[in-house]
């Protein structure tokens, strides 16, 4: 939520907002005091006409502010204006009190400001709480109802620098009573303030000069909070913009500007009219002038509020009298303008109509929608009636009182049935609220009914009647159970986060903000059923598209969300592999779409290069409304709370992207067209029952975890996921299968996601080897075109040729953990029938059935070292196939390289029509590797051929599978021929099954 004339960025859908703090009254008359230094501090007791005048004009900037009139969005600073004067009048009239008597009566002090501020504010408190029962809907009645008690216990402030700090309470509607944190601050400043310089009057009172002894005093400890306070106020305007405005400590100097202004001999000075002319219209000047320049882009407090309230000063100091002097009102001054009948009745009214103003507007726009700046400033006049009216009958009566200013326990009796009255009625309107919702404790979800992981239902069964869950008011609450790990925008660093079977080596890494962070429970869920482990990396409102945004939390330019995404980039890129990397964001950091694209490009790169498959889920639709608010106020009528489709659902860059193929080796998902179903103008707020939305931009728990079947079918298909299950027992033979594929499927579809994933373009991400590598000319697609099954159990890879472009199929298992036992067999085998091409038409053609190591899948480097095994080649349409196994190093080594240890052409007449068995085993066992053709050991490789390091780095490990036909390269031109325009497009590598099995060693 936006505090209150706070600068910084604009929620959508409503101003920001802010105020003043209380308006202080016209200091009593006190006893004159004798001439002399020793006299009573000035500036002595005479009333200040151009004083309440200058609070017109402080009152005027907030209220223009607020109406958001053209030209006044610095009217913020009014806030300011009235800190010092509170601080120069409530200081003035302390010290003359304690120099006059010797003694600080507190019990009168507080008596007086009850009286004089409490009874209105508790009208205006009692008005909202009753009014919020009326125009607001439930759950923004609860939100109010502990707003009009923290402002009744004057510590508004804080609960709305809590609310502001806690980026996952955001999206909640503005309060009416945000504008009690300046009084909150006003009260705590009383609070301390009176109590401190009463201390400080005693130790000085036996000061044989009294007058100088306390005002030095005084003036000593008020230096050391001014500076202190401001020094903590450019400190929190950096790294916290919140608490720089809405705190207390941040905002003392300000009052202690207005009681340097009362302390200090500034009545012994005579100084120039010109001067103080200068002095009063600069002033006045400095602040029209920061109503105007500044804005929600000017960092506030901190420096800038120098100006207003340095100005604030000089026009006060501009007419306080010097020696011999009555008043200083001259005909030219600022003060003379200020005194006027005009401003100083608008003066009077200032505290009334500073506290009235603001819930007219909130709840008028709560009643009638977003309204705009000619619409509020009627209403902003408007309100000058029930201030009229407060003052009238209210405020002026109790402080005329003769009957309760009589004894200070009276005052205070009044300040105290000001206090009870609100928060009594705030408590009865609020309980009966809750009570009317319902309860507010967590839903269990393993209560839920099943989502459905296809279709248009969100639900696999009819949701029939009953309440929408979670409850509007539990769904204000229901989020992900993630143990804090979202961390908050101060944060640079995630800690490890990780959530399942924490001992496996296996991972899915959830990455992002909080748009990644409200998936926690579905990714948890399905990495549980694999056995997997879970890592959540997400920050609050910190985009992974590598963006430099303003963060609303902090005021400021986000640098920790920078340092946070460089820290996450690098653990990835350093640590192991994860099995998964699920990534999502919030897309609407800017709108610059060339801006964008740079910054996913800038991120996704690195994560390319771990070599982990990497899947994009869509943005979910962003209501832009509080949606539980909205529901709890038609639970009746969901439809109500449907919003605009287009606004929520803007079409996706980087999903866009990816579906053209334009961002290699990364997958889209979308639950959208669950979420927002059809084509019609407006998206839900509630499906089968299922409140999905917790705020105006976040699903719920319960939302995310009925998508999890979808979620699970979405990622499988693409290839990301493997399919849950239980590990196979060995067979009869002592062989245990980990994958089999028949291709099995309709004419013309994709092969299994859940078994393979394809390789795009010329080379892996980050091409660290252009051209696979080889010289192959053709670019691998994941086209129907180049990889697809034939409909009678057979996979087909075909290149193809448009113009003088070759293109073909190159797929990999998921899986990259086919490892033999220790001591055990690796046995891998496919059935190929090999393309039915030969002669010139074949020139070029170089099918394939291998294997590389898993390592090579961190950063796509270490070939040969990470071991190599093909298992069957062949090229250029010839009837020969061989084997090879590479190894150790680029050039030379055991493996012989580039060549390799290889079997060399093997006759094979019929391998072209007909399919025909391949097969490796890595033996550990008998340290050897061997090559089979139907059933016969055609080559082996054993590991006395090498030093025991490089063997174990070339077979002792995971590998993942590859199917591919390549046209072009080295091994064809090695073998006399290469693809040209006599090659013929069009013959498919023929695939009826793969199979991988172990053994255990014995």
């Amino acid at each position: 939520m936006p505090f209150l004339l706070a600068p910084g960025p604009r929620r959508k859908r409503s101003a920001q907002t802010s105020a003043p703090a209380s308006v202080p009254p016209p200091a009593p008359p006190a006893a004159r005091s004798g001439g002399g230094e020793s006299g009573p501090s000035p500036h002595r007791s005479t009333f200040r006409p151009d004083i309440e005048g200058l609070r017109a004009v402080a009152v005027l900037s907030v209220l223009a502010f607020h109406a958001e009139i053209p030209g006044t969005a610095g009217g913020f600073i009014g806030v300011d204006v009235f800190f010092v004067i509170s601080g120069y009048l409530i200081t003035g009239l302390l010290v003359r009190e304690a120099i006059s008597t010797g003694r600080i009566r507190l019990g009168d002090f507080f008596s007086r400001r009850a009286r004089r501020l409490l009874p209105s504010a508790a009208v205006v408190l009692a008005a909202v709480a009753v009014a919020g029962a009326w125009l607001t809907v439930p759950l923004r009645r609860t939100d109010l109802e502990y707003d009009v008690l923290a402002a009744a216990l004057s510590v508004a402030n804080w609960r709305f620098v809590s609310q502001q700090t806690d980026y996952l309470a955001a999206g909640h509607d503005q309060s009416p009573l945000l504008h009690f944190w300046s009084l909150a601050v006003e009260e705590q400043f009383y609070l301390f303030w009176a109590p401190l310089l009463a201390v400080v009057v005693l130790c000085a009172t036996r000061a044989v000069r009294r007058g100088r002894a306390v005002r030095s005093a005084v003036a000593l400890v008020t230096g050391v909070l001014v500076l202190g306070s401001f020094a903590l106020s450019l400190h929190w305007t950096e790294h916290s913009v919140s608490l720089a405005y809405l705190g207390t400590p941040s905002r003392v100097w300000q009052f202690g500007v207005g009681a340097l202004l009362a302390l200090l001999p500034w009545h012994l000075l005579r100084g120039p009219r010109p001067l103080r002319l200068l002095c009063g219209w600069g002033g006045a000047v400095a602040i029209g002038w920061c109503v105007v320049a500044y804005d929600a882009s000017t960092p506030y407090p901190g420096y800038a509020a120098l100006v207003p309230t340095l100005a604030t000063a000089a026009v006060i100091l501009a007419a306080i009298p010097g020696r011999g002097e009555r008043n200083v009102q001259g005909t030219y001054g600022v003060g003379r303008l200020l005194a006027g009948r005009g401003p100083r009745a608008v003066g009077r009214l200032s505290y009334n109509l500073y506290l009235w103003h603001w819930p007219v507007l909130v709840l008028a726009e709560a009643r009638f929608g977003t309204l705009g700046w000619p619409a509020k400033t009627a209403l902003t006049l408007a309100a000058v009636l029930p201030a009229l009216a407060t003052m009238r009958w209210v405020e002026q009566p109790l402080r005329r009182s003769r009957t309760v200013s009589e004894l200070p326990r009276r005052g205070l009796a009044v300040g105290v049935s000001a206090i009870v009255l609100p928060v009594a009625l705030a408590l009865v309107v609020g309980t009966a609220t809750l009570h009317l919702m319902g309860p507010t404790t967590p839903v269990d979800v393993k209560g839920l009914p099943p989502g459905a992981a296809a279709g248009p239902s969100l639900l696999g069964a009819s949701a029939g009647d009953g309440p929408v869950v979670p409850s509007p008011a539990q769904a204000r609450k229901d989020f992900p159970p993630d143990e804090g790990c979202q961390v908050a925008p101060e944060v640079t660093r995630s800690p490890e986060c990780l959530f399942g079977a924490v001992e496996s080596p296996d991972r899915i890494v959830l990455l992002g903000d909080s748009h990644a962070g409200q998936w926690f429970s579905p990714m948890l869920a399905l990495a549980a059923q694999r056995g997997w482990a879970l890592q959540e990396l997400v920050k609050q409102g910190c985009p992974l598209p590598q963006l430099t945004v303003e963060s609303p939390q902090l005021g400021r330019t986000y640098r920790e969300c920078d340092t946070w995404r460089a820290d996450v980039l690098e653990r990835l890129r350093t640590g192991p592999t994860p099995r998964l990397i699920v990534i999502a964001s919030l897309n609407r950091y800017t709108d610059d779409r060339e801006l964008l694209t740079s910054a996913w490009e800038k991120t996704l790169r690195p994560l390319r290069e771990t070599g982990a498959p990497i899947v994009y889920i869509e943005d979910t639709p962003v209501p832009g409304t509080d949606i539980p608010a909205c529901v709890s106020g038609s639970p009746d009528d969901a439809a109500a709370c449907a919003f605009d489709r287009a606004e929520a659902v803007p079409a996706d860059p980087l999903a866009r992207r990816i579906a053209a193929g334009k961002v290699p080796g990364v997958r889209s998902i979308s639950v959208n067209p669950v979420l927002c179903p059809g084509d019609g103008p407006t998206c839900p707020a509630v499906r089968d029952r299922i409140l999905l939305y917790r705020d105006d931009a976040h699903l719920t728990n319960v939302a995310a975890v009925v998508l999890t079947p979808r979620l699970e079918r979405l990622l499988t298909e693409a290839g990301a996921l493997p399919t849950a299950t239980t590990p196979a027992a060995p067979g009869a033979d002592g062989w245990t299968e980990l994958l089999r594929d028949d291709f099995e499927g309709a004419a013309g579809s994709r092969p299994s996601p859940v078994n393979w994933q394809y390789d795009i373009g010329t080379c892996y991400p980050g091409c660290p080897a252009p051209q696979w590598g080889t010289g192959e000319i053709e670019t691998m697609t994941d086209s129907t075109d180049n990889v697809r099954l034939d409909g009678k159990g057979a996979l087909e890879i075909v290149p193809t040729r448009k113009g003088d472009q070759w293109s073909s199929g190159r797929i990999e298992t998921v899986r990259s953990d086919f490892a033999p036992p220790p001591g055990g067999v690796l046995r891998i085998e496919a059935s190929i029938a090999l393309p039915d091409v030969t002669g010139p038409k074949a020139a070029g053609y170089w099918p394939a059935f291998w294997t590389l190591g898993a390592s090579l899948r961190d950063g796509y480097t270490g070939w040969p070292g990470v071991g190599e095994l093909d298992i069957m080649e062949s090229v250029n349409g010839r009837d020969t196939v061989f084997g090879s196994m590479h190894c150790g190093v680029l050039d030379g080594g055991p493996c012989e390289e580039p060549v390799g240890l290889t079997s060399g052409p093997q006759p094979c007449a019929t391998c072209r029509t007909e399919f025909h068995s391949y097969a490796v085993e890595v033996d550990l066992g008998a340290d050897e590797v061997r090559w089979y053709l139907d059933g016969r050991v055609y080559h082996r490789v054993s590991a006395d051929r090498m030093d025991a390091g490089t063997w174990k780095r070339a077979v002792d490990h995971g590998v993942f599978l590859i199917l591919n036909v390549a046209i072009g390269g080295k091994l064809p031109e090695a073998d006399g021929a290469t693809a040209g325009p006599d090659t013929e497009p069009g013959h498919p590598m023929r695939v009826d099954h793969v199979t991988v099995s172990v053994k255990d060693g014995g």
